[in-house]
């Protein structure tokens, strides 16, 4: 079964102090947008650079996720470290996906220079981070995963296939 994970960066939910909604965003998009059955690793853990960075790798390496996608601490606040994690973690890094989220952003606010969304890869899993909003995880993720079964696919991971009426995935004709 195809696993993907899914991982909010936030002290206040991880404390519960707050509803988990940027993670429950992020998964209704998967579903949404994903024909393809999955299996989701779910977890939510406070901004700290060592613990972002050991459950990246426990869903790339243990728990086999074919795809990552964290929620929050993106941005230059000290205890925003979500970036500096997953640079920890990935053996190559994909700059083209914040660059795209940060023009998609841009034309909705003028903070999205401050954010610093990246991507990666660790062995067949691609790990991307999102913001910590629904609404901009909605418009970021909409930017960048077209392109994410094709980068899936040339990792040698699972097949992802998207319900082409509301999210279509771009595949080089063979």
């Amino acid at each position: 079964m195809t696993k993907i994970g899914v991982l909010n960066v936030s002290d206040r939910a991880s404390a519960g102090v707050y509803e988990d909604t940027p993670g429950q965003a992020c998964v209704a998009l998967l579903r949404e947008w994903l024909v393809s059955p999955f299996e989701l690793d779910y977890k939510i853990v406070p901004d700290d650079r060592a613990l972002i960075a050991a459950q990246l790798r426990r869903m790339a390496d243990v728990s086999g996720c074919c795809l990552v996608v964290t929620t929050g601490g993106t941005g230059p606040a000290p205890r925003d470290v979500t970036p500096e994690a997953t640079t920890d973690v990935c053996e190559k890094l994909l700059p083209g996906f914040g660059e795209l989220m940060r023009a998609t952003s841009l034309r909705y606010v003028a903070t999205a220079i401050l954010s610093r969304q990246t991507a990666g890869l660790r062995g067949r899993t691609l790990i991307v981070n999102l913001p910590g909003r629904p609404k901009a995880i909605r418009e970021n993720l909409a930017a960048v995963f077209p392109a994410i079964p094709y980068c899936i696919d040339l990792i040698g991971g699972p097949r992802l296939e998207t319900n082409e009426t509301v999210m279509k995935a771009f595949r080089p004709a063979p």
